[in-house]
């Protein structure tokens, strides 16, 4: 490790130059990655409402669909308006209102009442658009932007593509506003913790080469989801400073034994990469556990966050040293004293009264318990959106006047009659919920002749494989009652068609919260096993992995825990990768302790002494490391007001002080009561007494 400390010194000044041109392709990388808005997308292709979507897209070209509510206009201009949609946008497939029916002339208020109660209400007539592409591809966006400049204030456009670009435009204009937020409170936290006013502008700069060379690498993915590169820079941030502050400490304390700074820097090097590799195997392994998700949304930011930690470990023991060597005497110059205290007589506490923080832990763990299993998630995906979003308002005025809140597509066989088909959709109206069930075979109960139905009408919702039907259910998306509902439905359906798939969003839906459910228990158990494992192998004990496990899922289960008694529900997203996320990112705290601990052990010194110089020579470690990872991502928690992010952010900022205050309060007094069973059970501590 010296040697290869002694190369990045001697070459320092080309390593610079080299680590400087990278850049260029990593921000061409970075913008020309595509970031995909569409959680839903990331469900598992196997299941049948993805192969529904899939139909739907190839041989119906109804990739997305929006319902535009159009205010006061008369049928010639929603027609003049169909007409212009239908030639100004080619992603466009079908445009249709009841004024197709009616044609310009007839009074829509003297329609038959049952077909005025689902597409004409109070002066507002629904028009439906349907796009070739699918929901959340770049071109169906396009076309939702083009939709909403060729419109008026008269004209509010709904739907999933909507939803998606507001998303997008939303995260867009804020996530600069992220990193700077992050750098800034960082900026301030290191200098309260560091000696020198250069040094955590350099620390700084380091992180922000490896961030940059993480999310230009994104590009060989093809995309990322928005969440993904939200999160990605400010997490990286935090949980990669570690190394950075290790080297900086390393280097200083070399200085002290030579007045060569070179000299310094790569005995600092090979120290750090002995240090730091085994703690950031534990990160990088917490990263790669999210891959086992179902939901390939923990597989895309497993992905991205353990390239981050392999660019940020490189980055540190390369670009770092290059850049405190090169502006060395500017860092001497800006000296100051350290403001952070060495908190020796928090040390001295925790050791003496070690017995009162084994029984806080049994009485904090049960409430901390039932509060992680018992904090309620949402799944609604607009929910996470400010509520004056156009789209939201939108999908609001949809569901309030026309009591559209579940839309569902039901493709049935095109050989089923159309007695038996109205028979079946009679029977799925009768289920609770269901506001009605609607395919051009029911039209004609409606009151509507077939003769008045458009031929090109028919052809768009049926073909020689499949007949599509427009099921409304009153229940809202992605809770326990629509999910029972769609499982009715579907029984109802096998028994006409058992190859009948039920598609939409509100299936979607129903898939995404039976898969999160499956993945949040799942990710977890492979995260621990996965730490578990590396643990044993790096501290080479059976019981010291299992210790420090309990400690960080004791910090986990306060973490989650609290939005329960705080009554905070969570988006899904939240609750499945946090656990994960805060083990792989803060277990580290615990083992900088354990091994400094089994070392004075190894000494000869007895287990008060042992844990006592241990926590004492952590602590300010431990400390700023979560203060870096809290002031990373706090920021981004309170500014973002998309909740999905904002909620990450803010479980991720809590969960590093809450890990922070866990294995300083409550890991040095499990070493002190376990310290027989330690000994017993480590490689070279049998001979302990």
């Amino acid at each position: 490790m010296h040697k290869f400390g002694e190369f990045v010194v001697k070459h320092r000044k080309l390593i610079l130059i080299i680590s400087i041109i990278l850049l260029v392709p990593s921000i061409i990388g970075f913008k020309a990655t595509r970031v995909n808005y569409d959680i839903l997308t990331y469900l598992p292709g196997d299941i049948k409402t993805i192969q529904g979507q899939n139909i739907l897209t190839e041989d119906f070209d109804m990739g997305a669909y929006s319902i535009v509510v159009l205010k006061n206009m008369p049928s010639k201009d929603i027609i003049k308006l169909e007409e212009k949609i239908e030639k100004e946008i080619d992603n466009v497939e079908m445009c249709a209102s009841i004024a197709d029916v009616t044609g310009e002339e007839f009074p829509l208020e003297m329609l038959p009442e049952g077909v005025t109660d689902r597409v004409y209400k109070n002066g507002e007539t629904l028009l439906l658009v349907t796009f070739k592409d699918a929901i959340s591809s770049d071109k169906t966006m396009e076309s939702i932007q083009k939709l909403r400049d060729i419109t008026d204030e008269r004209c509010m456009i709904s739907g999933m593509s909507a939803t998606l670009l507001d998303t997008r435009i939303l995260s867009e204009s804020e996530i600069t506003i992220y990193v700077v937020i992050a750098v800034i409170l960082c900026l301030l936290i290191l200098t309260i913790s560091l000696d020198s006013f250069v040094a955590p502008v350099l620390l700084l700069l380091n992180i922000g080469f490896a961030i940059l060379y993480n999310m230009g690498s994104n590009i060989f993915l093809g995309e990322i989801s928005y969440i993904t590169k939200a999160i990605s820079a400010v997490l990286q941030l935090g949980v990669t400073m570690d190394f950075a502050i290790f080297l900086y400490h390393s280097f200083v304390a070399e200085k002290e034994n030579t007045t060569n700074a070179n000299e310094a820097m790569a005995a600092a090097i090979g120290k750090t990469l002995v240090s730091v590799l085994g703690s950031s195997l534990t990160t990088f392994a917490g990263f790669i556990a999210l891959c086992s998700m179902d939901l390939t949304l923990g597989k895309d930011i497993g992905i991205v966050m353990a390239k981050g930690i392999v660019f940020g470990l490189i980055c540190v023991v390369t670009v770092l040293p290059a850049l405190i060597l090169a502006c060395n005497n500017l860092i001497e110059k800006t000296k100051h004293k350290e403001l952070m205290p060495k908190f020796t007589k928090l040390s001295n506490f925790v050791v003496k009264y070690h017995i009162l923080f084994i029984l806080l832990f049994i009485v904090v763990l049960p409430f901390a318990f039932y509060g992680y299993k018992n904090t309620e998630v949402y799944y609604k995906l607009d929910a996470s959106l400010p509520k004056d979003l156009p789209s939201v308002s939108a999908n609001t005025e949809v569901k309030d006047t026309f009591k559209i809140v579940s839309p569902e597509l039901l493709l049935v066989d095109s050989k089923l009659s159309n007695e038996e088909i109205n028979k079946m959709l009679d029977e799925i109206e009768d289920v609770e919920g269901i506001d009605w069930a609607l395919g051009v075979t029911k039209l004609e109960k409606a009151g509507v002749p077939e003769g008045m139905i458009p031929e090109d009408l028919v052809k768009k919702v049926q073909n020689d494989k499949y007949k599509v039907v427009v099921i409304n259910s009153l229940y809202e998306m992605a809770t326990p009652e629509i999910n029972d509902q769609i499982a009715k439905v579907n029984g109802i359906i096998e028994k006409y068609d058992e190859n009948a798939i039920l598609a939409g969003e509100g299936p979607l839906m129903n898939d995404l919260v039976t898969v999160s459910d499956h993945d949040f228990n799942s990710v977890n158990i492979v995260s621990i096993v996965v730490i578990f494992i590396l643990m044993f192998f790096v501290l080479k004990s059976v019981s010291l992995p299992v210790i420090l496990i309990s400690i960080i899922e004791l910090a986990i289960f306060i973490n989650m825990g609290i939005p329960y008694y705080t009554k905070t529900v969570l988006p899904f997203v939240s609750s499945i990768v946090i656990g994960t996320i805060q083990l792989g990112a803060t277990i580290d705290y615990a083992i900088l302790i354990t091994t400094k601990y089994v070392g004075k052990r190894k000494e000869g010194a007895n287990k008060k002494d042992a844990v006592n110089f241990a926590l004492s020579t952590s602590i300010s470690s431990i400390f700023v490391s979560g203060l870096c990872f809290f002031a990373a991502t706090f920021g981004v928690g309170v500014y973002s007001k998309i909740e999905m992010i904002s909620s990450l952010c803010t479980l991720m900022a809590r969960g590093a002080i809450v890990s922070m205050f866990t294995v300083v309060l409550v890991l040095p007094a499990f070493l002190m009561l376990f310290d027989k069973l330690i000994c017993k059970t480590t490689i070279g501590m049998k001979k302990c007494k």
